[in-house]
């Protein structure tokens, strides 16, 4: 494997590739599902609140092209399960949602006094 010695905040250090992945918020809703289980379309559709079919294809198709998520027929049915390169991301992605769960009220509350302040600072 070839080693990096350049920044992340170069253009073709493969961190950035790491952090782009993990910044799609559906990316990293659809990996955390399938880290619990396979899972089939409709099902990951009924799991996660607000994803559009579209928007779940295209998630599952880029996230196949690197190499985090295979395709399987099962039984008939086709169905969705993180690669062993993909499950190297359960971890670190279980974090981040521990994360968000410990923290995450702490900044809705933040964003809306913020946006009570913009408003109440409008003429």
């Amino acid at each position: 494997m070839r080693e990096y010695s350049g920044s992340v905040f170069l253009a073709d250090c493969p961190a950035r590739l790491a952090i782009e992945i993990i910044a799609d918020k559906w990316a990293v809703v659809v990996l955390f599902a399938l880290s619990r289980e396979p899972c089939r379309h409709g099902e990951l559709v009924d799991l996660i609140g607000g994803i559009s079919r579209k928007v779940l294809t295209q998630t599952l198709r880029r996230l196949q092209g690197y190499g985090l998520v295979d395709r399987r027929c099962e039984a008939g049915r086709i169905a969705y399960v993180l690669t062993d390169f993909g499950r190297t991301l359960a971890q670190p992605i279980a974090v981040l949602t521990g994360w968000a769960h410990e923290h995450g009220a702490a900044v809705v509350t933040f964003r809306e006094s913020e946006t009570d302040q913009v408003h109440s600072a409008s003429p």
